[in-house]
């Protein structure tokens, strides 16, 4: 029997906007060492928002819009990421589409950078452009192909900036899509080494539960695996099993939620309303997701439930 589907697209979109600075640093080393972090930086996501809607290409996946300072300069620039997680044709348009509808929003420099964590090695778009009577269009962008670190395990197991275990956890849900046993026990190994590690509690409540929302489970096998963990934890008398296991209570009733949300939205209004989700699943109050499933029952349209919940994200 295979896993439930993976959704990635959210649990990457969450685990970004936590650890920023080591995204870049992990995938990204020239940009990390350009950047002015003593400036800070600054998420644009409402603001992209209005730029992909307005771009009107289809689906959304994931998308962060950041506001940084270089070394040296005083003016600020633009970084744009796309997580791509299975191929799609259009992908390079839409990258090139996104990038000059920011430029032409702010007029600040744009930096357009792309993870692709597909399971097809061989696609590795990152280029796009055309030529038409001597005028020429070529658009290119940094990618990060996820499957070239299945290579590079071991120097993943002792990397400690978090995108190594995101990059494992990412990797081992592609691996197991069919094994659920495999994926329990993987899923196990990589909770441990986050203890094993030292990590900051903090820390660990990120990370286990960008793995739990990753790697889902079969409802019987879930259990089991919350079993095994909570007995390793009272093992080794490891000070944050309440908080984790909080944290696992708490993913499983977001999904069910989303789930509810998502069941009201294709029978109230279609199958069209579902692109309305990756916004929505972005929205981790559970409070405000009941607000949703309320707002559905009671509006006439799809306008009317985003004004429900567009100031929460």
């Amino acid at each position: 029997m295979t896993n439930p589907p993976t959704e990635f697209d959210s649990p990457w979109k969450e685990i970004i906007q936590q650890y920023f600075t080591e995204f870049i640093q992990f995938f990204f080393p020239q940009a990390y060492r350009e950047i002015d972090w003593n400036q800070g930086f600054e998420f644009l996501d409402q603001e992209l928002q209005q730029v992909v809607r307005d771009a009107e290409l289809g689906k959304r996946l994931v998308d962060k819009l950041v506001k940084i300072y270089r070394s040296g300069q005083e003016a600020w620039v633009l970084i744009h990421i796309e997580l791509q997680s299975q191929e799609e044709t259009d992908f390079t348009e839409r990258m090139f589409v996104y990038n000059y509808r920011i430029y032409d929003k702010y007029r600040k420099p744009v930096a357009s950078l792309a993870i692709l964590g597909d399971e097809r090695e061989n696609w590795r778009q990152n280029q796009f452009g055309y030529q038409l009577f001597g005028c020429r269009v070529d658009f290119q962008f940094p990618v990060v192909k996820l499957l070239d670190y299945s290579q590079q395990l071991s120097a993943l197991e002792t990397n400690r900036n978090p995108f190594a275990t995101v990059v494992m956890a990412h990797l081992a849900a592609l691996q197991t899509r069919n094994d659920r046993i495999e994926r329990k026990e993987r899923k196990l190994a990589l909770i441990k080494r986050l203890y094993e590690f030292g990590f900051e509690r903090e820390d660990i409540i990120n990370l286990f539960s960008f793995i739990d929302w990753l790697m889902t489970l079969p409802e019987e096998l879930q259990q089991e695996f919350q079993q095994q963990l909570h007995e390793y934890e009272e093992e080794k008398r490891m000070p944050y099993v309440t908080s984790v296991e909080r944290s696992a209570i708490l993913r499983t009733e977001l999904k069910g939620l989303l789930e509810a949300i998502e069941l009201g939205l294709e029978l109230k209004f279609g199958s069209e309303s579902l692109t309305l989700l990756p916004e929505i699943s972005t929205i981790k109050d559970v409070e405000k997701l009941r607000a949703i499933i309320s707002g559905i029952k009671t509006v006439k349209t799809l306008e009317e439930l985003q004004q429900i919940y567009h100031e929460w994200i």
